[in-house]
């Protein structure tokens, strides 16, 4: 899986040195993110539910169209997420601390020293290979791969540390970032910002012996079983 030929590297594989500055950026808003949005007053003083509007206010929903009981709001198709009070306010393209200042701003209409807090609900990323499979939720803006890796589980005796390729990307022409966590060089290096939607995969430690005996395991037991059941049968033929 994700395996290349050493000797040539295909189209879109890079060593993590490379491109390092296309991975560190903060992730912007697009259609379709859920977003989970608090508002405070009096310069974040006192929490104030989003989702109580004031009689007459448009209604915020969440992403099954209802009325949320928690602060999450779906980015519609238009790049638009309604809100209580203040409505449709245009958030694609943003960062999550410009969509604060953004909304902060709209809000200062109704309250006194508005602050707002903006975060994504659904930005994740995919964790494969040798360690326990995972979907990371990215609940921090610039969360970097050693992050992830640790929450996924860490890198066990059982993953190559020094092979662990970072997917990006549309998978019909994905980019992979090729890392070595197996010296300091390497880790300082691997100090990468995740992206949603990418995928890790840890390459395992091969062990031929193992797997050999994993694989003639079952054929060992059928024929332990056939072996005894004829070893019962001949025994019974001779007490006759």
């Amino acid at each position: 899986m994700l395996q290349t030929d050493s000797e040539r590297l295909p189209k879109g594989l890079v060593h993590a040195a490379a491109g390092i500055e296309s991975i560190e950026k903060n992730y912007v808003i697009q259609k379709s993110d859920i977003l989970d949005i608090k508002l405070y007053s009096n310069k974040g003083e006192s929490l104030i539910d989003v989702n109580i509007p004031k009689p007459g206010a448009v209604v915020g929903t969440n992403a099954g169209g209802a009325v949320s009981q928690n602060p999450n709001f779906v980015v519609e198709s238009d790049g638009i997420v309604r809100l209580p009070q203040v409505g449709a306010i245009k958030v694609e393209g943003y960062t999550l601390r410009q969509a604060d200042s953004l909304l902060s701003v709209a809000y200062n209409n109704y309250y006194v020293d508005p602050f707002v807090n903006v975060k994504f609900a659904n930005k994740r990323v995919i964790v494969l290979g040798a360690t326990r499979n995972a979907v990371v939720p990215l609940t921090n803006e610039k969360m970097n791969l050693l992050e992830v890796l640790a929450l996924s589980g860490g890198i066990n005796d059982n993953a190559k540390a020094g092979n662990i390729r970072l997917v990006r990307g549309d998978l019909k022409d994905p980019e992979v970032h090729l890392i070595n966590l197996s010296t300091i060089e390497g880790m300082t290096k691997a100090n990468l910002i995740v992206q949603p939607n990418d995928i890790i995969y840890i390459e395992p430690v091969k062990r031929p012996l193992r797997e050999i005996a994993s694989d003639i395991a079952p054929i060992l037991s059928i024929i332990g079983s056939v072996v005894s059941l004829v070893s019962i049968v001949l025994v019974l033929r001779n007490q006759k």
